[in-house]
Parts: structure tokens; sequence; C-alpha cells
């Protein structure tokens, strides 16, 4: 390591400097890290990665007995709360699920018809999932059934190749199927701890993304509103207007009239729920209230309607019947049911983590996104072998769930209860339900997901954020739900690579009677130190970004020269990086500090090194690139190296 071991090998030794107006400066040496193998630093690498959270710590110094009651716990929770669990949670929890229950029943049946499938097959998918939710799920206040985005978006992208009711058993095989594979994706990230995948579609892009697709969901809904009988399947702002008004003669102004009473009456209890948190049973009653006064409505006039209100018509009672002799494994359609299921799995877990979270947080208790991804996971595989198609976790439903006084997850069991019993003996009741209704539950459940104030702050805080979240916006209005999606994804990781390739570099300068150095252009009282050109790195330094960092950090050398050649300034002498910031680096970057230096030497340079951290400092120091920074090439801190450096340019000091 030639004269550079002196402070980096180890020794106990400082060097202390003193100038003329300053105290005396100890230079403190800069330690490698503890030396590992290379397989210890694979498995402390792996460990961040896959298991940040470090899910075996409670089995530490555990008896195997215990060792084996504790896994058991983890991996069904319902081991955990259930011995504790008592009367009074009970209570809590009954009152809860009856009154998600009454949100659920009429959400499922809408949100079966978005997706264009059977009305039957959401109550189906309230019954089965939440129950497996229960045995394996974390959050005690996630309400689980069909959801509206996922429920979109698979209607759209099956509809546009086989259509519900040209082939109605096929649209419904490939629809459990791709439930089927959805769990299986969701599951599979659970179980490999993948759940930063899910990271890469950005709060920004899912407020664009969610925000048009509400829109479009609330449009598709002026068929049910208006009675129209004939109407686009294509789901583009342009053409559902557009077939709004080429079919003005089929509109039906009773259904217009009954179906606008009740969604001014659903938006207005909404309002009422959101304005005083209290009075949140108001919203939550609002829908089964709805469905059970126009249908009642319908029932007694029904012979001076003469048919003009469309109505759900006969719903088979009983049980869910089992559907795993439709999945469909084979034939044309196999990569559609895949895609369908990858891209309504991805939205589904994204909702249902967050949602999960979020109540959690209200709660001060943790929720497991790994668990909750098995969980989600297993109750859609599960869903999809009992006529069931995706489920997750509902905002709408879980908010009133938390408001409600749920305590644990056995409101979803009581609600699946509740659903049961609707399924063995009120299905008769529901075949006077008009549709309009439904279409009213539906814009007023997508309503929430308009979020114009978050988009206000995200054109205040981050403009790039914000252009993220109007391109998914108009992607998803103007082009499909599908397009809308990829390009919410696109923008999340084109964002990514913008910040990992264009990293930030900045001018530091000394904040006078201090070692401090700042960003000169932030800090006013910062000033310039003569002879030093001093640079802040903010990013790892990778192959993706090292070219880029090499050429910028020469642009800094030469606009400094040529401010110092018109301002008749001291020549520069040294170049000082503060690498702080620099939290890894690999071979291109270390390759790419080579080069400068041999770059700047050429100039009559020194390059500098300042408070690398321990990774970087490993790989500088197995490159074998210290040897050539000699005794003045690396300081713990950049005071530290003006100092040393000063010294040594002015003082003749080798």
């Amino acid at each position: 390591m030639g004269m550079n071991s002196n402070r980096v090998a180890g020794q106990e030794t400082t060097l202390k400097i003193q100038t003329e107006s300053s105290p005396p400066l100890e230079i403190h040496r800069v330690c490698l890290p503890p030396n590992k193998t290379g397989f210890q630093r694979l498995r402390h690498r792996l460990s961040e990665i896959f298991f940040p959270d470090d899910p075996l710590h409670r089995l530490k110094n555990q008896t195997p007995l215990m060792k084996f009651i504790l896994s058991l716990q983890y991996l069904f929770p319902i081991f955990q709360w259930g011995p504790t669990y008592n009367l009074s949670l009970l209570k809590s929890d009954v009152v809860s699920g009856l009154t998600i229950a009454s949100l659920a029943i009429p959400q499922g049946i809408s949100y079966a018809k978005l997706a264009n499938l059977p009305a039957i097959i959401g109550l189906y998918s309230s019954f089965v999932p939440p129950l497996i939710y229960a045995i394996l799920g974390s959050s005690r206040h996630l309400a689980v059934g069909p959801v509206s985005i996922a429920s979109l978006v698979m209607g759209s992208m099956l509809e546009e190749t086989v259509h519900h009711t040209e082939d109605p058993v096929l649209y419904l095989q490939l629809a459990f199927t791709a439930t089927f594979f959805a769990g299986l994706f969701q599951a599979s990230l659970g179980l490999l701890r993948l759940g930063f995948i899910v990271d890469f579609l950005s709060k920004a892009t899912l407020v664009g993304f969610m925000a048009g697709a509400a829109i479009i969901v609330s449009l598709q809904q002026l068929k049910g509103l208006l009675g129209i009988a004939h109407f686009t399947s294509k789901m583009q702002i342009i053409p559902v207007l557009s077939s709004v008004f080429h079919h003005r003669k089929e509109w039906s102004w009773q259904t217009i009239v009954m179906g606008l009473s009740f969604l001014f009456f659903l938006l207005a209890t909404r309002h009422i729920s959101l304005r005083k948190q209290k009075l949140f049973w108001i919203s939550a009653a609002a829908p089964l209230t709805s469905v059970i006064l126009s249908t009642l409505m319908v029932f007694f006039l029904r012979d001076h309607l003469d048919n003009h209100i469309p109505t759900i018509g006969h719903l088979q009672e009983g049980l869910n019947p089992p559907s795993a002799n439709m999945l469909y494994f084979h034939g044309p359609y196999l990569s559609l049911a895949i895609k369908t299921g990858l891209i309504t799995g991805i939205l589904s877990l994204t909702e249902g983590i967050a949602v999960g979270r979020t109540f959690a947080s209200l709660k001060n208790y943790q929720v497991d996104g790994n668990k909750e991804m098995m969980a989600i996971g297993m109750m859609n595989m599960a869903g999809s072998c009992s006529s069931c198609f995706v489920t997750s976790g509902s905002f709408s439903r879980s908010a009133v769930n938390y408001n409600a006084g749920a305590q644990s997850v056995v409101s979803n069991i009581v609600m699946a209860a509740t659903v049961l019993v609707t399924l063995l003996f009120l299905m008769p009741l529901f075949k006077y339900t008009p549709n309009l209704i439904l279409a009213a539950i539906i814009i007023t459940a997508v309503v929430g997901l308009i979020d114009y104030r978050s988009v206000f702050k995200l054109w205040k805080v981050d403009r790039l954020d914000c252009l993220a979240c109007l391109c998914a916006f108009f992607g998803v209005l103007l082009i499909s739900v599908q397009i809308g999606l990829a390009i919410a994804i696109g923008i999340s990781i084109l964002k990514i690579l913008l910040h990992v390739t264009r990293p930030n570099t900045v001018l530091l300068g000394n904040i006078p009677g201090t070692q401090i150095y700042q960003n000169l252009s932030r800090y006013g009282e910062a000033k310039r130190v003569p002879s030093f050109l001093i640079l802040g790195i903010e990013s790892p330094i990778y192959f993706a970004n090292s070219t880029y960092l090499q050429e910028r950090i020469l642009r800094w050398v030469r606009e400094e020269e040529e401010r110092v050649q018109v301002n008749n300034g001291s020549s520069m002498k040294c170049l000082i990086l503060d690498m702080t910031a620099v939290t890894a680096i690999d071979t291109s970057g270390i390759d790419a500090i080579n080069e400068l230096k041999k770059m700047l030497e050429k100039r009559s340079l020194q390059l500098v090194l300042a408070n690398p951290v321990a990774e970087v400092m490993e790989k500088l120091h197995r490159s074998n690139i210290l040897e050539s920074f000699g005794m003045n090439g690396l300081y713990l801190t950049v005071g530290e190296a003006v100092a040393a450096v000063s010294l040594s340019l002015f003082k003749g000091q080798p």
C-alpha cells in the first residue's frame, strides 16, 4: 500500500497540523471495515435485500417447542391473537362485520358487473376470500372483497379478445384462470420476499392512473344510468362519450330520473360521512338501503314501468360451486389469462398492502408486507377454485370497518357469514334490483379515487412527479387502461433511471470560522477555498453513471479554471471529492475514478477523496487503487483534506 498504509492499514497515530490562524487540526486515519470473507459479504447483502425486517429474530434463544409455536404463529397469525380473543372484542367485530356486509353485498354485485361477470360471482368473491384472509392475514382492519380498479382492468383486458356475451363460458374460464395466476404471482412475491417489485409503481403515477380509471369507470356507468341497451365495450373516453350520444334514442327518462336520484342520495351520504367521521354508518348503510328501496320501487311499479328499467334478474341460490375444473391452462388464450392475472395481481396487491398499512399506522401496529402478499395470493388461488374473481383489501370497506370499531379480522368472518346467509336464502329478493342502482354505487365508490389535491401537491413539490401523474392519467383516458398502466410503470422506471444515471454533483465551500463545507448555492455565507475545487457527489457510482460523473466533474474543472482566469484568482491545485453520500461503487466506478485521476494529473491537479463509506473504502482497497493516491490522497473529512493538502502544497512537504 506504500505510504498511504500509515493512515489506511490501521496505524493508530494521527498527524497534527497547525496554521497561523487556526488551532492544531488532527488528521485522522481512514479505517478499513472489518475483514469479511466473500461468503459473509454475500450473506449480509442478501439478508439486507430479502430480510430487512429479520423475521426469524423471535426464534433466537428459544426451545425447539417454542420455535415451532412461534413459527406457527408467524405463518398463521390467527394462532397469535386467537388465544387472547374475548367476548368484548367479539361484540365490536360483529357490529363491524354486519356494517361492512351491508356495503360488501351491493358492491360485490356491482364490481362483478364492472368485470363483465355474472352478478353472483361478486357475492361468491365476498365469501371465500375473507375466510382465507382471516387465517393468514396480519391486518386487523383490512376488509376483503372485490375492488373497482382490478375489476375494471380484468373486464377491459379480457373483453378486448373474448366478448362476455358471445362466449360467456370461455370468458368465465379466463376470469378464473387470471385470478389463479394473480394469486400465484402474489404468493410467490411474498414467499420469495420480492415485495419491493411492487414499489416500482410510484404514488404519483398511481394517483394519475386511478383518477383516469375512475373517470372511465364512471363514464361506463352511463349505460346503466341512461338505460342504454347497446353500448360500446371500448374503455377510452372518446368512444364512450360518442356511444352515449349516438344512442340518444335509447335513453329512458324513467331510468334517468331514478338513477340520478339515487346517485345524488349516495353522494350526499358520502359527503356527510366525510365531513363528520362519527356518521360513517350513513354512507356505509346507503348502498344497501338504495338497493332495497330501488328494488321495492321496481317491484311495485313493474306493471307501469313496462320494462323501461332493466334489472339484475334471477340469481342462483347456494354456496360457491367449485371452479377448479374451469381453469384454463392450455389453448390460444392462456397468455391473455396470464397477462391479465399479473396486471390485476399487481394492482390489487398494491391497493391491499397500502390500505392495510394505512390503518395499521393509525392503531400503531405493524403489517408484514410479505405475509400480506402470501395471504392475498393464497385467498385468490383458493378463490379461483371456488368461483371467485380477483379480490384484495378495499379502501372504502376497510375505512367503514375501522370506523365501526373492528378489533380483529373476525369482522371479515362475520361479513362472510352474512354473505353466506344472503347466498342461501336472500337471492330471490335481487330479481327486481335495477341495474341503474349498481351503476350509481360504482360511481360513488370510484369518485373517491380522483384525488385532485394530491395533483396540486405534486405540482407544488415535484414537477417531474406531477408530469408522471398526468401522463398516466391521460394514457388511461385517451388510449386504454392497460396502456395507461404501462405508461405509469414506464415513467416510474424512467424516473429511477434518471436519478441513477444522472446523479447530482454540488460545489462546496467553507462556512467561515468552522470546518463545515456546504453547497455554495444553498448557503450564501459559504466561501470558495482558493486553489481548491471541492465537489460533493450525491449518489452511488455505478456503471450506469460513471461516464456521466467523469464528464461532469471535468466540466466543473473547466468552468473553475475559466472562472479563475477571468477573476485573476489563485490557480487551481487540487480537486477534492466529498464521497459522504457515495453509498456504493462498482468496478466501472473505480475505473472512472482512476481515469479521472490520470486526466487531472496531466493538468497538474491533485485528486483527493474525502470520507468514503465502508463499502466504498473496501472496494477501493481491494482494487489497489489507493496505492496511486499516496499519503495525501485520502482523508476522513473535507476540512482535514484542505488543511493537510494546503500544508503539503504551500510548504513543500512530500
